[in-house]
């Protein structure tokens, strides 16, 4: 196989595997959504700590999030770029998530979403994700209202 239809078939590994990630969210599967992640992971997402790992904290995070929200959430990925090299690739997109609180409140926010995926046994996994939003510099608060 030429090294052009490995890049395309890895391509559309990690397309695929976002697209169980997204189904997973929306169905509030905290085994899909795990499955998408190596064990070591490292995660740079919107709450504190700087930086989160894998293992039960992240499992338990994710839980936290999943049972903040009423049913259904909404999860779409848009924009989404991939590049894969032979056991390496990363991807980037704009992510949206919106649904109900539990508390009643509307949630409808856009996120910047970039993770690299590495090779174990033929299986792409995520082992780095950075999730982000937009500051407004002068206020030093979160920007959560732009859309794409």
């Amino acid at each position: 196989m030429t090294i052009e239809k490995n890049r395309t078939k890895d391509q559309a590994a990690i397309r695929e595997l976002i697209d169980g990630f997204v189904k997973a969210i929306r169905a509030k599967d905290i085994h899909g959504v795990m499955s998408v992640f190596a064990p070591e992971v490292v995660s740079f997402d919107l709450s504190p700590p700087l930086q989160h790992g894998g293992g039960e904290i992240f499992v338990k995070r994710w839980q936290e999030l999943f049972e903040s929200y009423q049913d259904p959430i909404d999860y779409e990925v848009r924009d989404l770029s991939i590049t894969a090299g032979d056991d390496l690739a990363f991807s980037h997109s704009l992510n949206g998530v919106s649904g109900v609180m539990k508390n009643g409140q509307k949630s409808d926010r856009w996120l910047r979403w970039t993770a690299c995926y590495r090779k174990f046994n033929g299986k792409w996994l995520i082992v780095h994700e950075q999730v982000s939003v937009p500051v407004d510099l002068r206020s030093g608060k979160a920007v959560l209202d732009l859309k794409p």
